[in-house]
């Protein structure tokens, strides 16, 4: 007979897990770019809305069903058959509760490889994600009859089993999908890209936070008898560990950079959360205190190790997910109460719990690096220069902005009108040759008004004439044509003032043939709206710190 209340207690915690959707979508929003808003937000739900489909019909019976071997569940579709784990719960019940960690597990990778993934190869991942990868090695470990379980192996609300998963995959993901245009210099050297809206990321966090009371609490599984005092170690564990972990981050980074940075001690709650999941049941709260405390450490200090290794990962998901689950797991070894290695002097929970995190992170590597590597091979990973410059809002999704209200964020991207000029103005085949062309010895100011979504494609070809210093003004206006027309939601939607940006450049050293060349090569699209150049003749030019003219002070 089924209990009422653990029934209640665990669709409650289900629809807490479920909500940490939202938690990531505006986490992962917030600290990537503007232009890629909606490609984030598609990306999210389809993980959930792909995993439940693929997690009803396969994935469950593969990771809860009849054991073949503590390896791997024998295949029914549609759960039907016997199943494992549930406790004294009804099945669809169990069912809903473990649908949700799977796409928790999945959407971890949306951060580490947004703006610059192909949609519909992002997809495929999360197909394969949900329905066999993390299935398969949650089998090993939460089975029954799983053959880590059977060893031993603890890892109580997916430590391991979500966090690892999702952190190895999203490791693998961003290796072979490559960095973000712009993160690193020619020498390597890592620049920043900050996210476009930091309370939207903060919003995420604390829905996660929320969020996190049902992953770890739910996980009991009952609400009655002793568990009601459980609830509250498990409840405190989680709340210290990401307490201490965001209050360790902040100090360390307060150290290391001379500010405590705001987005990574957001980062450091969740990586204490993370670290809390594995051992939250069976830890002391001083213990639950000093996992979250170092996992600080363990944050910082990966993700800049992650940087190092020339891995972008714009949200911090490796670091988070991949090697604070991990930590969180070793140290269940450490200090679980009576096994752990200070409470009985013997290595044996620890070396377990290294065996089970070490196993797991290598059979994720291996089958996502084949994934990717094949996703890559056939209809490619990445996305196209220009789609990415431009934002996938625009060219995965024919969404111009998330923020279509808001015109004047130089984040927002411009739609080209479908009505193409009569004549290409330059041939975009062909590369300008820098010495068919001769300064004259003046100083020119040249000021373009353009389209935003192709800025950063003119700030790298400006980069190559080695002119680096720019004025950038946020404007709205339209030419002739008074806008343009697009569709939103099937209807078209009409424009009057276009959120363009005006760029001022003054040369002296640089050929003014070179320089409109190359503008005009960047900015061609043959379409309404490409832009206009001015070119005015400068007088002189005054350095105010140091008293420098002219040519002088423009070096």
């Amino acid at each position: 007979m089924y209990s009422s209340l653990d029934t209640v207690w665990v669709l409650l915690c289900t629809a807490l897990i479920f909500f940490m959707q939202a938690g990531f979508a505006m986490l992962e929003t917030g600290f990537t770019r503007a232009k890629n808003a909606g490609n984030i937000i598609m990306k999210n739900l389809m993980d959930y809305c792909i995993g439940s489909i693929l997690f009803w019909i396969i994935g469950f019976s593969l990771m809860y069903g009849e054991s073949a071997g503590g390896l791997i569940g024998i295949p029914r579709i549609f759960t039907n058959g016997g199943y494992s784990g549930a406790g004294e719960l009804p099945k669809r019940v169990f069912l809903m509760f473990a649908t949700v960690f799977c796409s928790t597990a999945t959407t971890i990778v949306s951060g580490a490889m947004a703006g610059r993934t192909k949609f519909k190869a992002y997809l495929i991942y999360s197909a394969v994600m949900s329905g066999l990868v993390y299935p398969i090695s949650g089998h090993w470990i939460w089975n029954s009859e799983g053959w880590l379980k059977s060893i031993g192996f603890h890892d109580f609300a997916g430590g391991t089993a979500v966090h690892v998963v999702g952190g190895t995959a999203a490791f693998m993901g961003a290796l072979l999908v490559g960095a973000r245009i712009g993160k690193f210099d020619k020498k390597g050297k890592a620049k920043a890209i900050p996210g476009h809206n930091l309370t939207i990321g903060a919003l995420g966090i604390f829905i996660l936070w929320i969020g996190w009371f049902g992953f770890n609490g739910g996980s009991l599984l009952t609400a009655q008898g002793d568990a009601a005092a459980k609830l509250g170690d498990i409840f405190f564990n989680t709340n210290i560990s990401a307490a201490a972990c965001a209050v360790s981050t902040m100090f360390i980074t307060w150290a290391r950079y001379g500010k405590p940075d705001v987005t990574m001690t957001l980062n450091g709650a969740l990586a204490g959360l993370v670290a809390s999941t594995a051992g939250c049941d069976t830890v002391a709260p001083v213990s639950a205190f000093i996992i979250g405390l170092t996992a600080g450490f363990v944050l910082v200090f990966g993700i800049e190790l992650i940087t190092k290794l020339k891995i972008d990962d714009p949200v911090g998901a490796v670091s988070v997910h991949g090697l604070c689950g991990a930590w969180g797991s070793i140290m269940t070894g450490v200090f679980a109460k009576k096994s752990g290695l200070i409470y009985s002097g013997k290595p044996n929970d620890l070396l377990i719990q290294l065996i089970g995190v070490a196993v797991v992170m290598l059979w994720t590597a291996l089958v996502m690096a084949v994934v990717f590597t094949v996703i890559k091979k056939t209809i490619g990973l990445r996305v196209s220069e220009n789609t990415e410059l431009t934002g996938l809002d625009k060219c995965e999704h024919g969404l111009s902005s998330s923020y279509a209200d808001l015109l004047n964020s130089a984040q927002f991207i411009t739609a080209a009108s479908d009505s193409s000029s009569s004549a290409r103005a330059i041939d975009e085949s062909t590369e300008l040759n820098a010495a068919d062309y001769k300064a004259d010895g003046k100083m020119h100011k040249v000021v373009v008004i353009m389209n935003v979504s192709k800025f950063e494609m003119l700030k790298n070809a400006l980069d190559k004439l080695d002119i680096t210093g720019m004025t950038v003004t946020q404007v709205s206006g339209c030419g002739i044509q008074k806008g343009n027309t697009e569709l939103y939601r099937g209807s078209e939607l009409e424009s009057r003032l276009l959120p363009k940006i005006k760029v001022e450049i003054v040369i002296s050293t640089v050929p003014l043939g070179l320089l409109i060349d190359t503008i005009k090569k960047v900015l061609y699209t043959g379409k309404i709206g490409d832009g206009k150049i001015f070119v005015y003749d400068v007088a002189s030019v005054v350095k105010i710190r140091t008293g420098a003219q002219d040519e002088q002070a423009l070096e």
